[in-house]
């Protein structure tokens, strides 16, 4: 397992990045040599950020915690890749996926009971054409933190969605 270290507004102190590379670390009984996991340290008033990306073929293993302690959202997101990787290691094996980059001793381990998940609701309902931001006012009057809509300069079906800093983010189909 590779590990990328980088910082936005924070220099990687020596201390930070040993403390990075002891509980990223521990994770390369779960992945093999080539595997490459990029973790990017950030800070932000008295925010401190860590995000963790692991690339794999056909999917993103992907964590983000924060707290006013650097070295508290680097024990938090540790957990958060652990418990991760335990729940859908069975899904990917299930559905014969690539598991090429997992180590063969964490695929080969005994299985992890984790719940199905299940679809207890389905909604439907008309989608008139809007732009962003009148999804946007629609989405925060329903309450949500998502809201799907035709946009009515593309046609084509979107998505808005609250982010954890209350901002806005959209996504828009590619294909």
């Amino acid at each position: 397992m590779n590990l990328v270290i980088s910082g936005k507004n924070i220099d990687i102190t020596e201390g930070l990045r040993s403390a990075v590379e002891e509980k990223i670390g521990k994770l390369e009984r779960y992945f093999n040599e080539s595997t490459e996991v990029h973790v990017t340290l950030s800070t932000e008033k008295n925010r401190q950020k860590i995000e963790v990306t692991i690339p794999m073929k056909g999917s993103i293993i992907r964590a983000e915690e924060t707290s006013t302690d650097m070295y508290v959202s680097i024990d938090l997101v540790e957990e958060v890749i652990e418990r991760q990787l335990r729940k859908y290691k069975n899904k990917l094996i299930h559905k014969e996926q690539n598991v090429a980059q997992l180590s063969k001793a964490f695929v080969d381990e005994d299985a992890y009971d984790e719940e199905d998940i299940a679809i207890i609701r389905s909604k439907k309902f008309a989608m008139k054409p809007m732009d962003p931001e009148e999804a946007c006012v629609q989405m925060e009057l329903l309450g949500h933190t998502f809201f799907v809509f035709r946009n009515s300069d593309t046609e084509e079906v979107n998505v808005v969605y609250k982010r954890k800093d209350n901002t806005y983010g959209l996504i828009e189909p590619e294909f």
